[in-house]
Parts: C-alpha cells; structure tokens; sequence
C-alpha cells in the first residue's frame, strides 16, 4: 500500500518537472492537440434537437421535481432548440 502512494507521488512529482522543463511553444501545441480531440467527438454527435413532445416532458418534470422537493430547477429550453 504504500509502496504504491510513494510510487505514484514520484510519479506524479517526475511529471511536474517535465513540465517545468517544456518550452512555452510545446505546451501550446499540446493544448491544440488536446482542443481538437475534444471538438472530434462534438462533430459526431451534435446536441439533439428537442420537439415540442420533449419540451412537454421536461417541463412536467419540472413541476413535479418543484412540488416534491421544493427545489428550484433549471431547464434551458431556449427557440434554438426547436426543430
């Protein structure tokens, strides 16, 4: 058990001093590499397009979430959701 603690704070510490080392031009571009496969996977499944069903669903939720609990909910229900 703490084997393993000492082994991942060496790991951790290590991982630190690499990046002190590492110019301003590589940590740039791996926060550009990082960006694009985060933007990848929100091209492929875009936000789905709610109807005015969904939107019937939600707001009764909604009221019953409200009536149980008393509980202030959020449901961003804006025009350009709609189909």
């Amino acid at each position: 058990m703490s084997l393993g603690l000492l082994y991942l704070i060496f790991v951790r510490v290590c991982g630190w001093l690499v990046l002190l080392g590492r110019s301003s031009a590589s940590k740039d571009a791996e926060l550009l590499v990082l960006r694009h496969e985060v933007a990848v996977p929100r091209r492929a499944n875009p936000r789905p397009r709610l109807d005015w069903a969904d939107r019937a669903v939600l707001a009764g939720t909604h009221t019953v979430i409200y009536f149980v609990t008393g509980a202030r909910t959020t449901f961003l229900l804006t025009q350009r959701y709609q189909s």
